[in-house]
């Protein structure tokens, strides 16, 4: 070895080489691969994997697409170019990808290079109920080799090159596969909570097609998930490794928070909240606490969003409450106004308009003068809090709230391209347009209100699921204003009915039957109202710890 090799794959052809000749495994070859080209070349360990196996990118996307179509799915984008991203680092593979690229190594994903539990939630390289001692040979030799074994079932293969998925082989695991005691082949190496498996079997189910309600296991997982959270951040100034991944997934995550059915949603926030979390158990540099937690902060908050859609008030309160914590270590005080302001919808929907105009105002004390977000958000905020108490009946909130608009309009048209693009972590042109339509239908003036309204339904798209229709049926609330009850009882109808079932949050069928209260209470029991009723007691998203009343007086509507 005198004339030593100056390329990567040379070296990881002679490392290879030299270790099917000893009779090394493939997780064997990789791991020395990674020990000598890692500095030399920065070799990750997923790319040494496939080199310790001797095949191109094209070779491993064959074999993750075969698996997909042996599992009967659809076939997967995964493409060379994917693949080579992963491998040089700039991008990291979904759960669902992580899984299949596990099944074509035979590893598990921390030997990939990745500090997560794959998502079939067991080991990829131990078969179950295999010993400890290596397969001996029919005719009594020598034991049996690892690679030896893989290649039997295609003896007249050649060795070199070969990765051989058997789907027979109770090793190889199918996302579709059910969970179940057989497929644990002993315990997880990770740290994995109950709470991680309660999510994944969710997770799992949604994937499969499979009708998912709430119950109490999956609630209580949710909230000692946050608990973990909380005594994380009280307990230690940490921060997570691959800060720059975390912050972009979370960033996506708040570009498809409408579009994503909320449980299905709130499973992958989750289970990203639980791999922060589990990062955080190490003490890592002072430097890079800020990042952590501010992911922990956007991530809690989002969940609390996801919560109040699904009508778990207390949850949602619960982690805007973790959300606090974890900004008021960044002292980021725009962070804190977010939270802040991203709380007040809490009281909102499901409480008393006065504390939403509290937060409403704290938020706007703790932004600033500076414009953004939350300034621009906590006037409107205040506005719509203050339109709720004009319906209850308070003199002086109507002018207040014409004021309070024309301040969150000031604040709102400073803001940059970036602020204004995103519906969770930024306030868009057409969430401004929804809150002040709804201020001015909650202060009677409906004409205004449903113009305003009308433009906001313009801007959004269809799919964005939940404040669209939150502004239909502000339009229908118009309707009723207008003196039309029937056309306010279809116009609600057809908002809830138009959504698919996995989008039906208690949020939207909470806000219809309030509706459906006010025409009572205004018409008394017209024809139309059984109907309505019987709509709005179809498939939906519900929170069973969250008991709302079928129909709520005008003096209680939020």
């Amino acid at each position: 070895m005198s004339d030593t090799p100056r390329k990567e794959t040379d070296i990881a052809r002679r490392i290879r080489a030299y270790g099917l000749a000893r009779g090394r495994c493939a997780a064997e070859i990789a791991e020395e691969i990674h020990d000598q080209c890692g500095p030399l070349f920065g070799t990750s360990r997923i790319k040494a994997h496939r080199l310790s196996h001797g095949v191109a990118l094209s070779d491993i996307v064959a074999q993750v697409k075969a698996l997909y179509e042996v599992d009967g799915k659809p076939l997967p984008k995964l493409g060379e170019t994917l693949l080579s991203a992963y491998e040089s680092g700039y991008k990291r593979p979904g759960p669902e990808y992580l899984h299949y690229l596990c099944a074509v190594y035979r590893v598990e994903p921390d030997e990939l290079g990745y500090q997560s539990p794959c998502i079939c939630g067991r080991g990829h390289a131990t078969v179950p109920g295999a010993t400890a001692a290596p397969p001996q040979r029919a005719n009594g030799g020598a034991p049996e080799r690892a690679y030896e074994r893989f290649a039997a079932p295609m003896a007249d293969q050649p060795l070199v090159g070969m990765v051989v998925p058997n789907p027979d082989d109770p090793q190889w695991i199918s996302v579709n596969q059910p969970r179940g005691p057989d497929r644990a082949g002993g315990p997880v190496s990770i740290d994995v909570g109950e709470e991680d498996i309660v999510l994944r079997r969710t997770l799992l189910q949604l994937l499969a097609g499979a009708g998912v309600a709430l119950d109490g296991q999956f609630l209580g997982a949710v909230d000692n998930l946050r608990r973990k959270m909380d005594d994380t951040l009280v307990s230690a100034t940490v921060s997570p490794t691959m800060l720059d991944q975390w912050e972009e997934t979370t960033l996506g995550y708040g570009r498809q928070y409408q579009a994503t059915p909320s449980l299905r949603m709130l499973c992958d926030v989750l289970l990203d909240f639980s791999e922060v979390r589990r990062m955080a158990d190490k003490r890592q540099p002072v430097e890079l606490q800020e990042r952590l937690c501010r992911i922990a902060a956007q991530l809690s908050g989002l969940s609390g969003l996801i919560m109040i859609n699904l009508g778990d008030h207390r949850l949602a309160r619960s982690f805007f409450r973790t959300a606090r914590t974890a900004a008021d270590e960044t002292g980021d005080r725009q962070l804190r106004a977010w939270v802040t302001v991203r709380e007040s919808l809490v009281p909102m929907y499901y409480g008393d308009p006065r504390e939403a105009l509290h937060l409403a105002r704290k938020a706007q004390d703790l932004a600033g003068r500076s414009p953004g977000v939350a300034a621009a958000m906590a006037p409107a905020v205040e506005a719509r809090a203050l339109g709720l108490l004009a319906v209850r009946g308070r003199g002086d909130a109507g002018p207040s709230a014409r004021r309070a608009l024309v301040r969150g309009r000031a604040v709102f048209d400073q803001l940059s391209a970036e602020q204004t693009g995103d519906l969770a972590f930024g306030f868009t042109d057409r969430q401004m347009a929804f809150y002040e339509g709804d201020t001015f239908t909650n202060l009677g003036d409906h004409r205004h209100g449903d113009e305003v309204l009308s433009r906001a339904l313009t801007l959004y798209s269809p799919t964005d699921r939940v404040d669209r229709t939150l502004v239909r049926l502000d339009r229908a609330t118009c309707q009723l204003h207008a003196g039309n009850p029937d056309a306010a009882l279809q116009a609600g109808k057809d908002a809830i009915l138009d959504l698919p079932p996995e989008h039906r949050s208690d949020i939207l069928v909470h806000r219809a039957r309030q509706i459906g209260a006010a025409v009572n209470a205004k018409h008394g029991q017209i024809k139309g109202l059984d109907d309505f009723y019987e709509a709005l007691a179809g498939p939906r998203v519900k929170s069973p710890t969250t008991d709302l009343p079928a129909a709520v007086p005008p003096s209680e509507q939020v």
